[in-house]
């Protein structure tokens, strides 16, 4: 795949982890054994499926080259792959962040 960053969906609580530290990964990463990301075509899909009408999200980008081999591109239940993370997100490996905002046609704006 030829896609250069990947997003993380999280909590204001999850970022302020994040922020502070590491961030392990929300329940569904801790019980699946890796962090879940999405690529920007994914991102809206991601939002509607697993966080619908959940206020106080942030978006943090993340570039997929410093991930090196603990990324993975896995398929899904569906069939489309996505990124996986096998590590621990710290915000060295975050290059950009932004509450969720959407533009005017009530798609995600990514961080830029």
């Amino acid at each position: 795949m030829n896609v250069q960053v990947a997003y993380k969906i999280l909590t204001q609580a999850q970022f302020t982890a994040l922020r502070d530290g590491t961030f392990e990964g929300a329940p569904v990463d801790v019980m699946d054994g890796y962090i879940h990301l999405s690529t920007a075509s994914q991102l809206d899909e991601t939002l509607a499926k697993h966080f619908p009408a959940q206020e106080g999200l942030v978006i943090v980008a993340i570039p997929l080259t410093p991930l090196g081999s603990a990324l993975k591109w896995e398929a899904s239940s569906g069939g489309q792959l996505f990124p996986h993370f096998y590590g621990r997100l710290s915000m060295d490996l975050v290059s950009a962040h932004t509450p969720l905002l959407r533009g005017v046609d009530g798609r995600a704006l990514i961080p830029a």
